[in-house]
């Protein structure tokens, strides 16, 4: 399932968790695991020189700092270098977004692993905290295989995958993390959650669902998990479908932690629009910063 993993890393303590996730991984099914680190853009004088992301000084681009920045991030990782002998490290220059997806296109990678946390450096409001920064929101939206994101420390402590949540809205967008979701359940034997949420929040006229009217649309929603998603699984009888009501990041989160999820799994958007275009939405946003488990996004297909 998972042949060639791609683990971008800043070398310092932010990326432990998703280190955690991206060697175990590997080690765990057998993957190639390729990490690089971006240590600087490029400066804008045309010279061989960059800025450098860590520490924001210029620094030369020659071929004794790539060596030297090399050394810095197989030291930071080695102990766990002595279980994974199938790494490869690469040294780049550049926009850290695009970087990465030319990365991935280049090794033809199955799946790129990511962190979700701010710099300790940057100085963020606690609204702040809770938005993915721009590299991440590049790297989901154009990558063409799936992106896992850690977002908590907690989500990086894991046995494997064996109990994946698929969490749906059946937008179209839902359709292709259905499959993928699927398709790694049957290859990993996992159980496979079907989770709906019945948005309970306010609309803009500020009119509230009665109970009666929110226990219809959760037998409507069972109904169409059956008829939208079962009907095309084959000889796969280990599911279990919910429907709640509530705020759906609240709910999708609160129901990982009872049902013990390893693994989230969403559309990276639900929104009618160009994928090239669309930004990881709030509701799959909240879910990785918040969960106890990583979280898988699914924009394009090409790797499904």
């Amino acid at each position: 399932m998972f042949k060639k993993i791609l683990f971008s890393t800043t070398g310092t303590s932010l990326c432990d968790a998703a280190a955690r996730v991206a060697f175990d991984m590997a080690n765990r099914y057998g993957a190639k695991l390729f990490i690089i680190h971006i240590f600087g853009i490029p400066d804008r004088s045309y010279s061989q020189a960059a800025i450098d992301i860590k520490t924001g000084e210029k620094v030369d681009l020659n071929s004794d700092h790539f060596q030297k920045v090399q050394e810095e991030i197989k030291q930071t990782y080695s102990e766990q270098i002595k279980h994974n002998k199938e790494c490869e490290f690469e040294i780049l220059a550049g926009i850290p977004g695009t970087e990465i997806l030319r990365t991935a296109r280049k090794k033809d990678i199955d799946l790129i692993i990511m962190g979700a946390r701010h710099s300790k450096k940057e100085k963020k409001s606690p609204q702040q905290k809770l938005i993915i920064g721009n590299t991440l929101q590049t790297v989901a939206r154009s990558a063409r295989c799936p992106v896992l994101i850690i977002g908590r420390t907690a989500a990086s402590f894991w046995g494997g995958i064996s109990n994946i949540l698929f969490g749906t809205d059946f937008s179209k967008a839902s359709d292709s993390a259905f499959l993928f979701a699927y398709k790694l359940a049957r290859t990993l034997k996992c159980t496979l959650n079907f989770f709906h949420v019945i948005n309970i929040s306010e609309d803009s006229s500020g009119n509230v669902m009665d109970q009666n009217e929110i226990d219809d649309r959760i037998r409507d929603a069972r109904a169409k998990i059956r008829e939208k998603y079962l009907s095309r699984m084959e000889e796969f009888e280990d599911y279990e479908i919910d429907v709640w009501e509530g705020i759906p990041y609240v709910e999708i989160v609160k129901y990982s932690r009872e049902k013990f999820a390893d693994l989230i799994i969403m559309a990276h958007h639900s929104k009618k629009i160009d994928l090239e275009e669309a930004n990881i939405g709030t509701t799959m946003e909240q879910i990785a910063l918040r969960s106890n488990c990583p979280v898988i996004s699914i924009n394009h297909t090409d790797k499904i």
